[in-house]
């Protein structure tokens, strides 16, 4: 790849998952990325895989008031970043009322808070210079929804929102901005990254036990490879007319498919009623 094409990657959350799998594919196709670690085993592994080409950075992105500084450190010593991929997450499971209010606002400081954060310090040097791609990773739980995962998919219909109003007012700036939402991938989000609320009311028992029993059952046998998913993240950065909105998996595919669906119908059995508050 020649100098010209090579571009800066800045990815949150590059210690596992996908955003070690996001790194490692823009690394392999010759780009540099900057990745976000939270301690200094993190940062040394992700250096060590590409010494010339990888930088990591001490960053939590709960902590706001240090995404400013650390950004411009970035554009300063590094270069111009090109691409900010929002990946840093986490899954919340638990009924709403059995999880507490605490651990929402946790889940939306790192979901939903650290990504505008990322992309508020990131955003007046890609506007000055009128070229950028800014992806914000979401989920197809930004769409569809189940039992127990209401604080994870209510954070993300959240990014999904924002990300498709800053791409209406970017657009005019050479800026691209795309929300997408993986399927279930083999990735740690159902294990050792998700946090659990514990279960104290008998009365959820029959429809939620089920569910948690099935997701962790599922754990390390989702059909989405993080590999291909990184693949995709390429050819998205690559395409001159990238999407708005992109799912990745067939069975968000089929999943949203099937929610528009039902919502269409859901909107055609109201409608009389939805009419009839029109003044005339």
């Amino acid at each position: 790849m020649s100098s010209k094409d090579s571009k800066i990657f800045l990815i949150t959350g590059v210690s596992s998952g996908f955003g070690r799998a996001f790194a490692e594919a823009a690394l392999g196709a010759g780009h540099r990325a900057v990745g976000t670690v939270r301690n200094a085993e993190g940062k040394t592994q992700f250096e060590a895989m590409e010494p010339s080409r990888a930088r990591a950075v001490l960053l939590d992105v709960t902590d706001f008031a240090a995404i400013e500084p650390a950004i411009t450190r970035i554009e300063e010593e590094v270069g111009a970043i090109d691409v900010l991929i929002n990946n840093a997450g986490y899954g919340h499971e638990g009924t709403l009322e059995e999880s507490p209010l605490d651990e929402m606002r946790r889940q939306f400081d790192v979901n939903v808070f650290g990504a505008v954060a990322m992309i508020k310090a990131v955003l007046p040097f890609m506007r000055r210079r009128r070229t950028g791609h800014i992806i914000n990773i979401t989920s197809m739980g930004g769409f569809i929804t189940m039992p127990g995962i209401a604080y994870y998919c209510g954070s993300k219909f959240a990014l999904e929102g924002i990300s498709e109003v800053l791409a209406k007012e970017v657009r005019g700036f050479g800026i691209h901005v795309t929300a997408v939402a993986p399927g279930s991938f083999r990735t740690d989000w159902a294990g050792r990254s998700m946090v659990r609320s514990g279960r104290s009311i008998s009365d959820y028992d029959q429809l939620f036990d089920p569910i948690r029993k099935a997701r962790e059952e599922k754990n390390g046998n989702q059909a989405g490879d993080p590999h291909k998913a990184a693949a995709a993240i390429l050819a998205l950065v690559a395409s001159e007319n990238p999407p708005a909105h992109l799912l990745l998996g067939t069975d968000a595919l089929n999943l949203v498919r099937g929610r528009i669906a039902a919502f269409s119908e859901e909107i055609t059995a109201w409608e009389d009623l939805t009419r009839s508050t029109d003044f005339g």
